[in-house]
């Protein structure tokens, strides 16, 4: 695949990821997991499916013989440490299993052969997931992004600008408005940081309305606090003062940016 259609599926993969950490509870909680993104970011994976039972088993071969990496997908998300076998009998025992004493003491701990559960493994999952992506790139993939961006743009392709921007944003380590800062009927980036106060920093911050066609960039940092800044931003928006870009110069100006930028690919989930 190319620099642009990996970096479509790394954003993806980050997404899938962000919706389970979102559903994963604290212990007795009764939170489900999204085990349909789950699943998917499995999916995408190095590991094989196989059903055993009730059990949904994600297998990592290690070429350790009968002991392998086994993920049960459900709420725990524990990875074992172990063999298709031992894992299925501490999990889904069938009444002539649970006779044996031995079989008894591994169904009430697992402390033994568990390397992992919940957000840990969830996390390795994510970068596992990456790992297998080739993130390599030079500046004639920014540029192409650009090309893309700029037709688009053009042409009047709302979705194809909002992909071009969703690229950069990537690249750049973008981050979607806080509340004080989202505009209705705009598609917003923007840098994000808190500051020693405790204040929300947004930006440079790119202004996107897909229904007009219309794109701009305020090339400054506004803190949440200043109202008066806030409230320059929404006229920006709607065209009643200067933007630092507008147009394709914005598409430019993130592309000289990102040509210089260290892209690293784990920052969206890790942070």
């Amino acid at each position: 695949m190319s620099f642009k259609e990996n970096l479509l599926k790394k954003i993806e993969i980050d997404r899938l990821a962000r919706r389970v950490k979102n559903t994963i509870g604290y212990p007795g909680s009764e939170r489900k997991v999204d085990k349909e993104a789950m699943e998917k970011l499995l999916e995408m994976g190095p590991y094989n499916h196989r059903k055993e039972r009730d059990l949904d088993l994600y297998i990592r071969e290690n070429g350790e013989g009968k002991k392998k990496k086994i993920l049960v997908l459900d709420n725990d998300l524990k990875v074992y440490h172990s063999s298709v076998e031992d894992v299925v009998i501490r999990k889904s025992p069938v009444v002539k299993e649970m006779i044996s004493f031995r079989n008894i003491k591994k169904i009430l701990s697992d402390t033994d052969v568990v390397i992992s559960r919940k957000e840990d493994t969830l996390r390795t999952v994510h970068r596992e997931d990456i790992e297998m992506l080739d993130l390599s790139h030079d500046p004639s993939d920014i540029d192409a992004i650009r090309t893309d961006g700029i037709v688009s743009l053009h042409s009047g392709d709302s979705n194809g600008v909002k992909q071009a921007l969703l690229l950069f944003a990537e690249l750049l380590g973008l981050a979607a408005p806080p509340t004080d800062f989202r505009i209705p009927g705009h598609e917003i980036w923007g840098g994000l940081m808190t500051a020693a106060d405790g204040d929300k920093i947004y930006g440079p911050i790119i202004l996107y309305n897909p229904d007009a066609n219309v794109l701009r960039m305020v090339d400054e940092p506004i803190r949440r606090s200043e109202k008066q800044k806030i409230e320059w931003l929404h006229q920006v928006a709607a065209g009643q003062a200067d933007a630092t870009f507008k147009g394709e110069e914005v598409i430019k100006h993130l592309m000289e940016k990102a040509v210089h930028a260290k892209y690293n690919p784990l920052y969206s989930v890790e942070s």
